[in-house]
């Protein structure tokens, strides 16, 4: 296998992943809120806002950083925080969650723009961040993996449609499966372990695109072209 073969194997493999996981904590995350704040509609549509949000963000910011670094090692940096804080989510979000819901006194009931914004906070709190690292994933790629202008709309296609496949996978797989069979808990833990892997493969995709790590940006575009 060739490396610009290899490569564009990893770059595949890498969106596909990324979106994947951010359907696992999307649909993961759904049921953890569920917990403290009840499976209403309210908790859906909070987790459904805040990810859209988190990856419209991430999508933009993922586009900025690769027209400045023009490398794959920097996506490392936030695979490895989104891994970081998807693993100890079972560890620091319960008492954040708790504050939340704890603040409305336990004798009255909660008015009803709490009951819709609560979960809104809760979300935000613990799956923005990680969502928003996760997004950066596609628009990066595109401009790592585009050799010419002339490749860009294809290359941006198959990229979006990798990802889009890798959230088809998440959906089912955490909906039908992994929530079935293993706590929440342990799918985070499991979610994290992933985006560190990933972290760690943006490392090589350098070495097999031929960008060493010295070369400037501009002639890592002229040696493309």
């Amino acid at each position: 296998m060739s490396g610009t073969t290899l490569a564009r194997v990893g770059a595949g493999l890498l969106v596909l992943a990324g979106g994947f996981a951010v359907m696992v904590l999307e649909i993961a995350g759904a049921r953890y809120l569920a917990r403290d704040f009840g499976a209403s509609f309210y908790v859906w549509i909070s987790q459904i806002g805040v990810v859209l949000v988190a990856l419209a963000i991430g999508y933009a910011a993922g586009g900025a950083l690769a027209d400045k670094f023009n490398r794959a090692w920097p996506l490392s940096i936030p695979l490895a925080i989104a891994g970081g804080i998807t693993w100890f989510i079972p560890v620091f979000t319960p008492p954040v969650i708790r504050a939340i819901v704890m603040r409305h006194p336990l004798d009255q009931p909660i008015p009803l723009v709490w009951q819709k914004l609560d979960p809104v906070l809760g979300s935000t709190l613990v799956f923005f961040l990680p969502c928003l690292a996760l997004a950066i994933l596609s628009p990066y790629v595109i401009r790592l993996a585009a050799q010419s202008v002339e490749k860009v709309g294809t290359v941006s296609g198959l990229v979006y449609a990798s990802s889009t496949a890798g959230s088809i996978a998440g959906v089912f797989v955490s909906g039908y499966v992994l929530l079935d069979l293993f706590p929440v808990s342990t799918i985070f833990r499991a979610t994290g372990l992933l985006l560190c892997l990933l972290s760690a493969m943006s490392l090589g995709l350098d070495r097999w695109m031929g960008r060493g790590s010295g070369a400037t940006a501009n002639g890592a575009d002229k040696a493309d072209r």
